[in-house]
């Protein structure tokens, strides 16, 4: 009887506000030929969405930019429960150069501040349709490779919120990768979700024991 081989890599994903994980799960079905070595897991938020059905990230009732900050870090204690929750039920708690985090809109937020705050070393983070929106100081692991994609026709969240995460993750010293489609509104696009499967592979690829 032949054992099955443990994962050598673990794609969080995370979904938008109102979703839940069973949708943005459906992103990794393309992907999962390309990385056969690599498991796939999306939670779902920790808090009911407080105008319809779906899970959250944190409530976006009343939300501003002024007190989104505040609500992204009121949001930490959950998020980290979660990803503490995965990362041991898969075996990643202390392979978080294996681990990747990608996130939709409110997932993208909460990726990019899991990454930039310093709470989440992993090797990789890629925030589609996204801002970052977390309190500073920001202490990132300066290993952490970023990818981030947006529509420019985002009516949600405005593309330009990406270009200014690019400069500031960038003045932090991480390697921040970005591009913006034109037209696309607040989506991931086919050509988005194949930059992201092979920045994921390449980010996750094997090392070479000499």
């Amino acid at each position: 009887m032949t054992s099955t081989p443990s994962p050598d890599g673990l794609v969080v994903l995370l979904h938008g506000v109102g979703s839940n994980g069973r949708d943005l799960l459906a992103l990794a079905a393309p992907w999962r030929p390309f990385l056969p070595d690599i498991s796939f897991v999306a939670p779902d938020g920790p808090f009911a969405f407080d105008q319809g059905p779906g899970r959250q990230w944190f409530s976006v009732a009343g939300v501003t930019p002024e007190n989104r900050p505040a609500r992204i870090a009121a949001a930490r204690s959950a998020f980290d429960k979660v990803m503490r929750f995965e990362l041991d039920r898969h075996g990643f708690r202390d392979r978080l150069d294996r681990v990747v985090l990608v996130g939709f809109s409110q997932g993208s937020m909460m990726a990019l501040d899991a990454v930039a705050c310093g709470r989440w070393p992993v090797t990789a983070a890629v925030a589609v349709s996204g801002r970052l929106a977390s309190p500073t100081p920001y202490s990132p692991s300066t290993g952490t490779k970023i990818l981030l994609l947006h529509g420019s026709s985002d009516p949600i969240v405005p593309s330009w919120e990406t270009t200014r995460a690019e400069e500031v993750l960038r003045a932090e010293g991480l390697d921040v990768t970005s591009r913006i489609f034109p037209g696309l509104g607040h989506a991931i696009s086919a050509e988005g979700a194949s930059l992201a499967r092979d920045f994921i592979a390449a980010a996750l690829k094997p090392a070479v024991v000499a």
